[in-house]
């Protein structure tokens, strides 16, 4: 069973709730969230290095001088990778990829020990709801009055909110997402998740289908 203290806007702890146990009561395995972790960076890589080898290379295509007869080591093109200007062996190519499949129980899986882990820390705020004037200050001095004012934190909404996303642009160490697009790595860049009510809802179903 794990409790949590539920915040107004303005920052007051007001009641508590008990959060669902199929999500917020399993015991955390690090191995099942750096599998996903490692899986999510990977996809999010892009290839943009790319180098020639020594038939893509332009030139090269003339003995650079005779085999025998003058001394010097033998080479058939200046395109050799061990020229100056050469092609390069084993070099990064651009269409490499780097994607990693990963299944979605999985990926529920280590988003469920994340935010179990966030819950029995403390780090894990659960809001009765955002200020509702959209604005940045509003938003700052609500940072300042909950735990964790001076640390990283994901804010957590029930469904797309302009007026959420806007205040939350300029606020420090703050970034304002929706529930149900809240990944492991945003759990584990992030210090403190700061959730409205609904936005657990919204976890709760999305992490139990």
């Amino acid at each position: 069973m794990t409790k949590v203290k539920v915040y107004n806007p303005a920052g007051e702890a007001v009641r508590e709730i008990e959060l669902p146990a199929v999500v917020f009561g399993i015991s955390p395995k690090s191995e099942v969230v750096h599998q996903v972790y490692t899986a999510q960076i990977a996809n999010e890589r892009e290839p943009w290095a790319d180098t020639k080898d020594r038939g893509e290379v332009r030139g090269g295509g003339k003995k650079p001088w005779k085999q025998k007869g003058t001394g010097r080591a033998r080479h058939g093109s200046i395109r050799s990778p061990i020229w100056k200007g050469g092609g390069v062996t084993f070099g990064p190519l651009s269409w490499r990829n780097y994607a990693q499949k990963i299944n979605r129980k999985m990926k529920q899986l280590a988003v469920k020990m994340c935010l179990a882990d966030k819950a029995s820390n403390g780090t894990l705020v659960v809001l009765t709801e955002l200020p509702s004037d959209g604005k940045t200050k509003s938003l700052a001095e609500l940072r300042r009055r909950l735990p964790g004012d001076n640390r990283r934190a994901v804010v957590l909404t029930a469904e797309y909110d302009a007026a959420a996303l806007r205040a939350g642009r300029n606020v420090p160490q703050t970034q304002v997402r929706e529930a149900r697009e809240v990944s492991v790595v945003d759990l584990l860049r992030f210090q403190y998740v700061i959730a409205t009510e609904a936005a657990i809802k919204v976890l709760a179903e999305r992490l139990t289908r």
